[in-house]
C-alpha cells in the first residue's frame, strides 16, 4: 500500500482554512491547511473516536484551531469500518456486542479493547502509507515535523502508529485502558499529553492512570478533570494546540 497516491477530491476554504478531502490506496482522508503559510507546516495525524469518522464535528473543530491558532497542516482517516468505509461482519459483531453490554450495564472496555486492537492491526499500515503519500505533497514535504492526536479509538491506535513510526515526534493521547497498550506505551520516548476523565464511567480512573504511567517518555504531562467520559473541556484542545507548537515548531531565534 506504501506505494499508493494521494488523490485529492474535493476542496473548500472557509475563514482562512483550506478543506481538502482525498484518497489513498482506498482510504478516504481529509487535509486541513492555512491558506497561506502553509509551505512547510508542521503536521498533526489526528485520529478518531469509535463510532465517529474522519470530519465529525469533534475532528474538524480539532482540525480548526490547530490550523488557525498553530499554523499546523491537520490529517484525518477514516479507520477501517468507520465512515466512507466498509463495514465488515466481524465489524457488525463487535458493535453488537458493545452496545448490548452499555444497555445491560456490563463493563464495556473488554470488548472495546479487543476491537480496537484489531482495527488497529489495519490502521497502523493505512497511517504510514498516508504519511508516505502526504510527505510527498510540496507543501508538506519529506523533513518537517509530525505530531498525533487521538483520544478513545484514537489513541488505541495512536499508540501502536507513534512506536513504530520515528516521524512521529510529539503526541496527544487520553480516554482509554492500559489492556493490551501498555507494554507498546513503554516504547514511545517523544514528549506526551495525556487526558482523563476523572468520573469516567468506562474508564476507572487508576486503569488511566495506569497507561500514562506505562509511557517511556522523559517529558509527559497528565490533564485531569472532572466529569464523564464524553464530558472532556473543550479548553484540552486549545492546550493540545499549545503542546504541539512547543513541540513542532522551532523556537524563533533570539533577539540580538
Amino acid at each position: 500500500m506504501s506505494s499508493h497516491t494521494l488523490q485529492f477530491t474535493a476542496r473548500t476554504s472557509v475563514n482562512g482554512v483550506v478543506e481538502r478531502d482525498f484518497t489513498v490506496g482506498g482510504v478516504t482522508g481529509a487535509l486541513w491547511s492555512p491558506e497561506s503559510g502553509a509551505d512547510g507546516a508542521p503536521l498533526v495525524l489526528m485520529g478518531h473516536g469509535g463510532g465517529t469518522h474522519r470530519k465529525a464535528p469533534a475532528m474538524k473543530g480539532r482540525a480548526q484551531r490547530l490550523v488557525a491558532d498553530g499554523g499546523f497542516h491537520v490529517a484525518t482517516i477514516d479507520a477501517p469500518g468507520h465512515g466512507g468505509r466498509p463495514v465488515t461482519e466481524h465489524d457488525e459483531r463487535e458493535i453488537d456486542a458493545m452496545q448490548e453490554a452499555m444497555a445491560t450495564g456490563v463493563p464495556v472496555g473488554p470488548i472495546v479493547v479487543r476491537y480496537n486492537a484489531y482495527l488497529a492491526e489495519q490502521a497502523v499500515p493505512e497511517w504510514q502509507a498516508t504519511l508516505d503519500a502526504l510527505q510527498r505533497l510540496p507543501e508538506i514535504g519529506a523533513d518537517g515535523p509530525v505530531g498525533y492526536f487521538g483520544l478513545n479509538m484514537g489513541t488505541a491506535i495512536g499508540i501502536p502508529l507513534t512506536a513504530a513510526d520515528p516521524r512521529i515526534t510529539a503526541a496527544v493521547f487520553g480516554l482509554f485502558w492500559p489492556d493490551l497498550v501498555a507494554e507498546t506505551a513503554r516504547r514511545i520516548t517523544v514528549p506526551v499529553e495525556f487526558s482523563l476523565q476523572w468520573d469516567d464511567e468506562h474508564i476507572p480512573r487508576e486503569a488511566g492512570l495506569a497507561l500514562y504511567d506505562a509511557f517511556g517518555s522523559r517529558e509527559k504531562s497528565l490533564h485531569v478533570n472532572t466529569g464523564r467520559h464524553k464530558e472532556m473541556p473543550r479548553f484540552e484542545a486549545d492546550s493540545a494546540v499549545r503542546f504541539f507548537v512547543r513541540h513542532l515548531r522551532a523556537p524563533a531565534p533570539a533577539a540580538v
